[in-house]
């Protein structure tokens, strides 16, 4: 058992948010006499809100990590299903619940973040055989505090400082740390050899290939767009092109800016056509989205399936060269990279290190 001390440098060490949900449940099972720890947070898909559960352990050592990019939405239970998270999260209030009289178990609730706070909603949950003492609170709270305090600073230097997207350096992180190291377990996964134990989330990923994808967005004719109508405006549209990014595709898909016109989506999806379909959601709402002072903006989509040889060079490199084949051809389009070559309109590129051969 790890002393408080411990635990706070555990959080303190992280540069990936992505860990930080995980290190404070388990600091919170090791140090206190809990049954169970979940936090879940509030994802939304057209106007309905769904409980993703982030983590989940136990005092008996089970527990589960739910990976964002490859949740099934449909399956999450919704945000009126559990009333006391919901009521938790609108009151910005400690929640509790006795679960078998006022001596019995409890569950309590706690808001993730303050109501400051306004891109991530979550809940810490905790199951305890009794009522949680005034020690014990303020133990969680410490923890708590230092979890929220390093959640907003990684998450202000993963994000662009003008759209607020994800920026370059969080879509390296991801790549490397969990998309390529899943696609490596993936390549892997090969029939187990007789008597080979293999685990139930090995077993998930034999049965489920990680088809991961990579598409980047960049808009029609942009520099002619900031020579007529000046910096200020550009940026304007840039902050819609943002806004139409994130109101288009799922909330746990992955969106950045990689700088200027560009943009970029990671995306889970187990078939080409539906990444194809919501490339072409998002070039449809733009097509039909009036800019205010501009009017008529258009951009281009193209996407690639990563694999595990690539590093996010590359695969943007492919994913660009089917934009550049839209902007060329009048703009307005989506292409995959992988259909292109398949027509013969583009070759395909043969990674070898960190250079592109044709």
């Amino acid at each position: 058992m790890g002393t408080l001390i411990q635990h706070l440098i555990k959080l303190t060490d992280h540069r990936e948010r992505d860990l930080l949900e995980l290190t404070l449940s388990k600091a919170l099972i090791d140090l206190l006499p809990l049954q169970s720890v979940v936090i879940a947070k509030v994802l939304s898909e057209e106007g309905v809100g769904r409980w993703m559960p982030v983590t989940k352990l136990d005092a008996r050592g089970g527990g589960s990590v739910t990976d964002p990019l490859r949740v099934d939405f449909e399956t999450l239970p919704k945000l009126e299903d559990e009333k006391d998270r919901v009521r938790c999260l609108r009151t910005h209030q400690r929640v509790e619940v006795a679960l078998a009289g006022d001596a019995g178990p409890r569950i309590t609730y706690i808001p993730l973040f303050e109501s400051s706070h306004t891109d991530d909603e979550g809940v810490l949950e905790i199951q305890s055989p009794k009522g949680l003492t005034g020690s014990e609170l303020e133990t969680i709270g410490l923890l708590h505090h230092v979890f929220r305090n390093m959640y907003l600073l990684l998450a202000y230097s993963d994000r662009d400082g003008l759209t607020g997207l994800l920026n370059r350096k969080s879509l390296d992180d991801t790549f490397y740390n969990a998309v390529l190291e899943e696609l490596d377990e993936g390549a892997d996964a090969t029939a187990p050899r007789l008597g080979t134990k293999v685990s139930a989330e090995q077993e998930r990923r034999h049965r489920v290939p990680p088809n991961y994808w990579l598409g980047t967005v960049s808009v029609d004719h942009f520099g002619a767009i900031g020579e007529k109508s000046g910096h200020l405006i550009a940026e304007e549209v840039l902050l819609l092109v943002a806004r139409i990014l994130n109101n288009t595709f799922r909330t746990y898909d992955r969106i950045y800016r990689l700088g200027g016109e560009q943009f970029a989506v990671l995306m889970h999806c187990p078939e080409e056509g539906l990444v194809l379909a919501a490339f072409e959601r998002f070039r449809a709402n733009m097509d039909k989205f009036n800019f205010p002072q501009v009017g008529h903006i258009t951009a281009c989509g193209g996407f690639t399936r990563i694999t595990a040889d690539d590093s996010p060079s590359t695969a943007l490199e492919r994913a660009e060269r089917a934009v550049d084949y839209g902007q060329q051809n009048e703009g307005n389009k989506v292409f995959s990279y992988g259909e292109l070559v398949r027509k013969g309109v583009l070759g395909d590129l043969v990674n070898i290190g960190d250079v592109d051969l044709f």
